[in-house]
């Protein structure tokens, strides 16, 4: 058993780094669900199962939902915004340092 734990510490010590050094953020998102997958297996393993479950449903499921929902609305933001006059009415535009010359 102790070597099934130890397999699985290491998938999540695996998983949590390539969350971390993942640079795309809807890519994030699929490896945290991911990791969130082997953090509840992980629970399993160590005979905590409510714990386990509660893990996928948030960790799993949940989180990488709200990121991916956040993603989205940022980018159809972004698309809706684009051009020279965006922003509101009457806001000063920022300078780039470019066009100053």
């Amino acid at each position: 058993m102790s070597v099934l734990i130890a397999v699985v510490l290491l998938g999540v010590a695996a998983a949590g780094t390539a969350t971390v050094l993942t640079r795309d953020p809807l890519d994030q998102a699929v490896v945290a669900s991911f990791f969130g997958l082997l953090l509840g297996v992980a629970f399993l393993v160590l005979q905590a199962p409510d714990v386990a479950l509660s893990q996928i449903t948030v960790g799993a499921v949940a989180l990488p939902l709200m990121i991916l929902l956040a993603l989205a609305k940022i980018r159809r933001q972004a698309g809706t915004r684009s051009g020279p006059g965006a922003g509101s009415p009457g806001a000063p535009q920022a300078e780039r340092p470019e066009e100053r010359a």
